[in-house]
Order: C-alpha cells, then sequence, then structure tokens
C-alpha cells in the first residue's frame, strides 16, 4: 500500500499558478488567433505561452517554488 499521509505541496506555490495562468491564457490568445485567422494573435499567443513556461522554473529557483525559500515543502 501507499503512504498518503505524506504531503508533496504539488501545484501548491506562486511558481505554479503563476505559470499555469499564463500558459492558459497564451494558448487561449493563440486559439482565437487560429479561429479568427488573425496571425498576429496566434504569434502573440504563442509567445506567451512559452513565456508561461519558462516562468515556472525561473520563479520556484527565485525562491516562489514549492520548497520556497527554506527548502520544507510545508
Amino acid at each position: 500500500m501507499s503512504n498518503h499521509d505524506e504531503e508533496l505541496g504539488h501545484g501548491h506555490s506562486t511558481a505554479a499558478w503563476t505559470s499555469v495562468i499564463t500558459t492558459t491564457v497564451g494558448v487561449a490568445i493563440a486559439t482565437f488567433g487560429v479561429c479568427l485567422p488573425e496571425g498576429n494573435l496566434l504569434i502573440v499567443g504563442s509567445v506567451v505561452t512559452v513565456l508561461g513556461a519558462v516562468l515556472g522554473p525561473i520563479l520556484a529557483k527565485l525562491g516562489y517554488g514549492a520548497a520556497g525559500k527554506t527548502g520544507s515543502t510545508k
């Protein structure tokens, strides 16, 4: 059996939420760019999506991840 008492801290951080929200907004913008045949929206949405994917690890290294500045997950 597995032990479910241990809290792993999945997604409970500023870095994770910022990354997910930014990526979701980027995908929504890119979707409008495809549906409305507007090339500029597609490009902007793609850039925002990549930015969201890059923001998570950067913010985590700056101390906004699940471990925080102290290194603990709680």
